[in-house]
């Protein structure tokens, strides 16, 4: 639940203008400057235009991104550069939070780790933690979000390089077939996750977007591929999308449950081999 509590007063119409000044010396966009600061993008847009608060912790990360007094941010102080931090942190604090959160929701699931687990692995206090997160719910849907922001960027690379439909297709499989170590414990966390989904309004509503957006993604790799003859004409990108994410979803799942290096990359191995047979013989143009 959100709260507009914040560090020393209320924020008023200044502080939205204020975080604009911020954004506009980051050099970045908007989109940009809220994923630094780990925040829903739609909600740094109400919020600058004055449909909604910021909320404390909110105010504390673009403090934190803009080098910047919070103070200054709600109009209770002169403008004054915020302290530098006695080790730099890459990204800043509140990326390494969230980053070093997902490392352990990985490496433990999300229920057994703690704040002060948190604090301990990025050599702050719980205090710190709590001024960027202030609840454990809010970390995790920060966690969710920069995990999706992580896998959008990702996939949006690996389609850059493809020549066509077909290539792009074969380039999402790799990159969803959990073969590294970095691909295991992404999949480890949004399994993880799925489940905490099933649980939480929030996190919820963040997975059915990231799922509309990947099926998406897919989707408009088929339409794509229909319309260069290298798919299989009269497909039906919609249903091809549905049918070919839900069978890497469990096809992944399988290949995190073996045990051991050698028998996880044998089902990494047939995980690739299914997917591959199956645009074989479904999507690609015969």
């Amino acid at each position: 639940m959100e709260t507009d509590d914040v560090l020393d007063g209320a924020p008023t119409a200044d502080t939205a203008a204020r975080v604009r000044e911020v954004i506009a010396a980051a050099g970045v966009s908007q989109r940009e400057f809220a994923r630094r600061v780990v925040m829903d993008p739609s909600k740094l847009s109400r919020s600058l235009s004055g449909t909604r608060r910021f909320t404390a912790a909110e105010l504390a990360r673009i403090a934190d991104e803009g080098r910047v007094d919070a103070g200054w941010l709600l109009g209770t102080r002169a403008r004054e550069r915020a302290a530098a931090p006695t080790v730099e942190v890459e990204g800043g604090r509140p990326l390494q939070i969230v980053r070093e959160t997902v490392r352990l929701i990985a490496e433990h699931g999300f229920h057994a780790v703690r704040v002060a687990d948190i604090a301990r692995a990025c050599a702050t206090s719980s205090a710190a933690i709590h001024y960027h997160f202030p609840g454990r719910a809010e970390l995790l849907e920060a966690a969710v979000r920069w995990c999706m922001d992580e896998d959008t960027a990702r996939r949006a690379a690996r389609l850059a390089e493809a020549d066509d439909a077909a290539a792009e297709l074969r380039q999402l499989i790799a990159l969803q077939t959990p073969r590294t170590a970095q691909q295991r414990r992404q999949w480890a966390v949004w399994l993880d996750l799925w489940a905490e989904a099933a649980r939480s309004t929030a996190v919820g509503r963040l997975h059915s977007e990231y799922y509309r957006q990947w099926r998406e993604t897919v989707a408009d790799v088929v339409r794509r591929g229909v319309g260069q003859g290298v798919f299989r004409a009269g497909l039906d990108p919609q249903a091809a999308a549905l049918t070919l994410t839900a069978l890497i979803d469990g096809l992944a799942t399988h290949v995190l449950s073996v045990g051991g290096p050698s028998s996880a990359a044998a089902a990494a191995d047939a995980m690739h081999a299914a997917l591959t047979t199956h645009v074989t013989d479904t999507i690609l143009a015969p």
